[in-house]
């Protein structure tokens, strides 16, 4: 829609809390102002506001274009500010959606991110790892030919925003010279370290990361003894390679992440390097002294859904409910984002909170606060209209700098 848009009778969640009936009035793709002005404490964020809605099939939203903008008429449904996802592998299982088969990076860049709007994502950090055959694409060559085409795509016709989070298996050394000339080239958004060598970090246990890897890259048992030699490195380079990569990238006020911190000491080994996000720590320990630090900690949205981490890790539930979590992540599974954030509202009480962890928070720790990640006025209007049906969200609009990107329309079945 061009010109002026005004978002009608919906329920904003707002960092402050829920305004009933709310008007969003949006200009030039920013947002200008949201009425009423001020919040009454009895409006703050309840529990039992957070309810189905009527009959899906009647999502009574409405909207009217005209000449010189549009109204929408969100019809007493929810409206959040759109999800930024700081980590998801769901392009790597886009443009290999088996072992071996390889797709077009155009092909799942266009198919990936209309999934990604009906999932109310609107900023996403694509994850591509850099692991010489150990993880992820098949090369570090090819991942940086998706890199470098991702960054002009994104600059093209896109409904969503496109950002790249550069993913580096610490044990790979013949990486170093691509990722240092993918960060000169300043297509990289977020750098982050990680190591999955059997025993420690994620994988304590070697039965757990067979599985793991036969599954997730269709390694069979007689080549697994050559993949795990691949990451016997001297770890005294593994290191040197990482203090260049994260010299580098501070140079460049390019925000860092470790990956499976498993102790107080590997996150202060992180702070010390200038990272200030640690993702999927696995356990409350780790977690706590995390945030103790000042450091973001970011935990997987599947991982709330489905009550239990995929490596018998950290329970994600767990950590955000004792502090020691504040950012969401879909991980590997996009749809797990606002499904988290209304189970979690469920049980806390307060919508605003738990929408801040996959909004605000990672905004903010990606660097980006000033321009998304909360409805507020001067920030651009990227939102998601969203209802409740048998106590999971479906996404009825989805909107990127104001324009209308994602509808939903069911069907009517016929009676008889």
């Amino acid at each position: 829609m061009n010109g002026e848009l005004l978002i009608i009778n919906g329920r904003v969640v707002t960092s402050r809390g829920v305004i009933k009936g709310a008007r969003i009035k949006i200009s030039k793709g920013i947002i200008t102002d949201i009425s009423p002005p001020a919040l009454k404490e009895p409006e703050l964020g309840k529990v039992e506001a957070i309810a189905p809605g009527d009959n899906l099939f009647c999502p009574s939203i409405k909207i009217k274009e005209e000449a010189n903008g549009g109204v929408i008429d969100a019809g007493d449904n929810w409206v959040l500010p759109g999800c930024v996802d700081l980590h998801s592998d769901a392009l790597e299982r886009e443009i290999e959606p088996r072992p071996r088969a390889i797709f077009p990076v155009e092909v799942a860049f266009r198919e990936l991110e209309k999934r990604l709007a009906g999932c109310g994502v609107t900023t996403i950090f694509h994850s591509l790892s850099f692991a010489k055959e150990q993880l992820g694409l098949r090369s570090n060559e090819l991942a940086a030919r998706v890199i470098r085409r991702l960054v002009q795509l994104a600059a093209g016709p896109a409904l969503i925003r496109h950002r790249i989070h550069l993913r580096y298996e610490i044990t790979d050394l013949s990486a170093i010279p691509l990722i240092l000339e993918l960060l000169s080239e300043g297509v990289v958004d977020l750098l982050s370290f990680m190591d999955h060598t059997p025993g420690q970090g994620q994988f304590r246990q070697l039965g757990k990361y067979k599985e793991w890897v036969s599954w997730s890259y269709g390694i069979a048992e007689e080549e697994l003894a050559k993949h795990l030699s691949l990451k016997n490195v001297d770890r005294e380079e593994v290191l040197a390679g990482v203090r260049r990569l994260a010299e580098e990238a501070r140079k460049m006020s390019i925000p860092m992440a470790a990956h499976d911190d498993d102790s107080p000491a590997r996150v202060e080994f992180a702070q010390k390097l200038g990272i200030t996000l640690s993702e999927f720590p696995v356990n409350l320990k780790t977690a706590h002294y995390a945030r103790q630090l000042g450091m973001n900690v970011c935990v997987g949205a599947p991982n709330v859904i489905r009550g239990v981490s995929q490596a018998q890790n950290m329970r994600a539930t767990e950590a955000i409910k004792a502090g020691a979590a504040n950012i969401l992540c879909s991980d590997y599974y996009p749809a797990a984002m606002l499904g988290a954030v209304f189970q979690l509202a469920k049980r806390s009480g307060s919508l605003s909170r738990t929408v801040s962890l996959v909004a605000t928070n990672p905004a903010a720790a990606a660097g980006i606060s000033g321009e998304v990640g909360a409805i507020e006025a001067g920030r651009r209007a990227d939102l998601v209209l969203v209802r409740l049906e048998e106590e999971f969200p479906v996404v009825l609009a989805t909107l990127v700098d104001g324009n209308l990107v994602y509808s939903l329309h069911y069907r009517k079945i016929r009676e008889g």
